[in-house]
Order: C-alpha cells, then structure tokens, then sequence
C-alpha cells in the first residue's frame, strides 16, 4: 500500500492532498486517494476516483465503501436524503442476508474489511437520519454497528476508525435529541479515560472519540473529534472551553488544509461568538469548497440530491 496516500488518507499529512497525490495502483490505493481527496474538500475529483473504482473492482466490501464514502461526501455538505441512498447501496452490497449463521469474529484481512464496510454502512445510515430528523432511527442502527462491532472486530486493534465514528455518531444523535434517552455515555471501562461525565452523553461519546483518536494514526479524525467535543461543550453551556477547542480545530484545519472541517468549525464559532469572524469564515470557506465540487445545501432547500450541475466535477 502507498505510504503517501495512506498517511493523506488516515495519517499525519492530510494535506498532501490539496497539493497531488500519486496515481493509485490498485482498487485499495484508488479508495485511499478518494477518502484523502474528500477530506480536504477536493469532492468533484474524490468522486471521480470513485466513480473510477467502480469500474474496475468487484470486490463487495470495497464497492461498498466507495458508496459509503460517497455517503460521507453528500453529508458534509447537507445533503443526508440523498447520502442516505449511497449508505443504502453500501449496506446492501455487505450486510449478511442468510439467517441463522453463528456470528465470528474477523481474522483476514479481508473479512476485517468487510467488517469495517458493514460498520460504516451502518453509521452512515445513523447520520443519514439523524440529518431527516429521525433519531430514534439513529439510535436502532448505531445499537446494531455497536453489536456487530463488538462481535467481529473485537479485539482488532487496527479497527479504530468503525470505533471512532461510532463515538462521532452517538455524540450526534445526543446532541439531536437531549432528554430522549436515546444514548447512554460509553460504560465504565471500555474507553480510557472513562467519562467524566455520564450525565451527558454527548460530551461522554465526544470525549471518548478524542482519547481514540489521540491514539491513532489520523490527524484528521483527531480534530474532528476535537470539534464535535466543542459542539458538545457549547450544547452544554461550557462556552468558554468550546471557544477554546474550535480556535485549536480552527488552527490545525487551516495548517493541513481541512476545508470542510474548518468551515463547519467556522460555523461554531459564529454560533458561540457572534461578534467574532465565524460567519465571515464559513461564508469564504463555502465558496472555496464551490469551487472544488462541493455545493452546500442551504435551509430553504429541500432534502434531495444537489442539482447534476453543481454535482458535475
């Protein structure tokens, strides 16, 4: 595997991306390039390596992450109706179909990939609903990834990521319906630290996601969760170490070109300093991501897919 396009993809430098990455040299690498093209808001050329390797792998597990990374895609940008369709073909392509099949856990390297897609199919729907505003759906689906997760891919160390997004997802479906119950904060014991605060889950999930990713390879996902934990902080009152979190996420986006981040991490701060740059910042932060591809959805549209035009890379 390219070192240079997994350490763009899931590593250090994610910004390697917005400068060219080498060309892929097989189906695996050419998912690489997509995720770290995505990742920088390069999304008309990370869907055109998509498309790209849909052309040229059968592979079940890795088509349906190209779907679920697709998914992802029309997300970040507001479009969830239309991501939800890309997360139902990659769950399609991987959930089991046959019943009464004695679950295993993952040992090959293929069988953990599959893993992984089922799981990220499954989080994605999550998110897909929570963005229609169902999340009681949400919850139903993270509780069957926690499940298969815990089953398959316990113990495979490699396997942080599927455990990330669940954390990102829990704390997101919390943040959607405080009060519900729908979410408890993660058990004594199986995150380190454990939660300080398992009155709220929103902020035990988003702390959670932060000491995973700390442990990962991915700086990329690490200030993700650093913004979701400053969303969960201001959702709570603490506006102050919320200011303080986004100006550190705000900081490393703009040092490792994270646009898509930086713009939503913009959009905090407008929310919890209003008299600061924020809203100026996402508002430029939305015309760059225009011209890479990527169309934000705005409030008064509705919940389909983006125009073919501005989709069109």
């Amino acid at each position: 595997m390219n070192s240079e396009l997994a350490a763009a993809a899931f590593g250090a430098t994610p910004e390697r991306a917005a400068t060219g990455l080498p060309v892929a040299a097989d189906a695996g690498e050419s998912w690489l390039r997509a995720v770290a093209l995505g990742g920088v808001g390069h999304y008309a050329a990370a869907r055109a390596e998509l498309a790209r390797l849909r052309r040229v792998t059968t592979d079940p597990a890795l088509l349906s992450l190209t779907h679920s990374t697709e998914g992802s895609l029309l997300r970040q940008l507001g479009w969830h109706a239309a991501a939800a369709v890309a997360d139902g073909r990659a769950a399609a392509l991987v959930l089991p179909t046959a019943g009464g099949r004695t679950p295993v856990p993952a040992v090959t390297p293929a069988e953990i990939r599959h893993a992984e897609a089922v799981c990220d199919a499954l989080t994605g729907l999550a998110a897909d609903a929570l963005g229609t505003l169902r999340p009681a759906l949400a919850a139903r689906l993270l509780n069957r990834c926690r499940t298969y997760l815990d089953v398959h891919l316990a113990g495979v160390e490699t396997a942080w990521r599927p455990r990330l997004r669940l954390h990102w997802v829990s704390a997101e479906t919390a943040l959607s319906a405080p009060g519900a119950g729908l979410i408890t904060a993660p058990p004594a014991g199986s995150v380190e630290p454990p939660s300080t605060d398992p009155a709220d889950p929103a902020r035990a999930h988003a702390a959670a996601a932060v000491a995973l990713a700390e442990r990962s390879p991915s700086l990329r996902h690490l200030v993700k969760s650093r913004l979701l934990l400053a969303a969960a902080n201001a959702a709570a009152g603490d506006l102050d170490r919320s200011r303080a979190l986004a100006i550190e996420v705000d900081r490393d986006c703009r040092d490792h070109d994270l646009l898509p981040l930086r713009w939503a991490c913009a959009m905090l701060r407008s929310g919890v300093e209003p008299g600061g740059d924020g809203a100026r910042d996402a508002a430029a932060c939305a015309r760059l991501l225009a011209t890479r591809g990527g169309r934000l959805r705005s409030a008064s549209e509705v919940l389909g897919p983006p125009r073919e035009s501005a989709r069109r890379p």
